[in-house]
């Protein structure tokens, strides 16, 4: 049961940031390549039309932890509050960015919420990667201090950066040289995800623009990729493990791979649509590889003194899971038909849609 609802939470996150993944790079694409009013305007309708019900997964994502895994998630809730009360104001400026933006047709009230909308997007995706890193990494569970725990085994409190700035400090902070790095790799991956999204849903006159762009940053990708594999091998010499022990988990970095290959030929693909597909793949890989990498663990402990959280030693009670079970698949089932029914509404190019008015 305990592999099942892993299972079904990794399928949620996967599907959160393919679909509200498109939205993060469309902000980043807007911040820094829209330049006329026209393309500022319809790059803002292929996220605005789009982005609550994208963020539904997300708060599915959530509760469903709370259900399946409730001391991972108070463990996780409380040592990341900082930075999460960040992203929460995060996705509010986003939000209020999208929806206020076309409430008056005023020049500098539009330039503030497409600052907002933007820069929001782009921290965003920093910051959900920096998350991700934290969590290959681990954190100082029981807050271990000269060999002796300050919390429960399975609490701790992580600053939002340390004085060494180091993954491989014993109380290391939120934000560290290695999470930076896997930052920058999702923003990159977003950006790429956001561009391809863009030139789908839009006659934007920057959508061949945006091809080279998409090239551009699938070369910093795999280099970045290259790059974050070296280093993850420095701070946790096993990271590969899973993968010679179970070589069917090979399957996720194939899908990776794909995706980023596929990307490379973005200006010879005749349908718009292979452009989102493979960024979808980069995506899909790119989480479950991670995951993949240190399961059964889903929070690594740092330190030899209390032992990391896995899906066993953090899942609720087998009737607790078996009750989460009925009302996961009715919620399951409610957002994909809701999903399906909104983007069969907002199919094909939205440029003449009514969005903000």
């Amino acid at each position: 049961m305990e592999i099942f609802w892993f299972i079904i939470i990794a399928i949620i996150l996967v599907i959160f940031f393919v679909l509200d993944g498109y939205d993060f790079g469309a902000g980043i694409i807007h911040l820094f390549f829209a330049k006329t009013e026209k393309d500022k305007e319809v790059i803002t309708k292929s996220a605005g039309l789009f982005w609550d019900s994208n963020e539904v997964w997300l708060v599915a994502a959530g509760g469903m932890l709370f259900m399946a895994f409730p001391t991972f998630y108070s463990s996780v809730f409380s040592g990341f509050y900082l930075p999460l009360i960040i992203v929460l104001w995060l996705i509010i400026f986003r939000a209020i960015g999208l929806e206020f933006r076309g409430q008056f047709n005023y020049q500098m009230w539009k330039d503030i919420w497409d600052k907002a909308f933007g820069v929001s997007s782009l921290l965003l995706a920093l910051f959900f990667g920096i998350a991700l890193g934290n969590i290959v990494r681990g954190v100082n569970l029981g807050g271990v201090e000269n060999g002796v725990s300050i919390y429960e085994g399975h609490y701790f409190f992580l600053p939002l950066w340390s004085s060494n700035f180091s993954p491989l400090s014993e109380s290391p902070g939120v934000i560290d040289w290695f999470t930076i790095i896997i930052g920058i790799i999702t923003m990159v991956t977003l950006a790429i995800h956001g561009a391809n999204w863009v030139i789908l849903k839009t006659n934007s006159s920057i959508n061949n623009q945006l091809k080279t762009v998409i090239f551009r940053l699938n070369i910093a990708l795999g280099l970045l990729t290259i790059f974050s594999i070296i280093v993850w091998q420095t701070i946790n010499p096993n990271s590969l493990g899973n993968f010679t022990q179970k070589p069917y988990l090979i399957v996720f970095p194939i899908i990776y791979l794909s995706g980023l290959t596929g990307l490379f030929f973005i200006k010879k693909f005749k349908k718009e649509v292979y452009g989102f597909i493979c960024s979808t793949l980069i995506i899909i890989g790119g989480i479950t590889s991670s995951l993949a990498s240190i399961f059964p663990v889903i929070l690594p402990s740092n330190n030899s003194i209390n032992e990391s959280l896995t899906i066993y030693n953090t899942a609720a009670p087998e009737y607790g899971l078996s009750v989460a079970l009925n009302w996961g698949i009715i919620g399951f089932i409610l957002l994909v038909v809701y999903m399906i029914i909104q983007k069969r509404l907002m199919g094909g190019k939205i440029d003449h849609m009514d969005y903000g008015h």
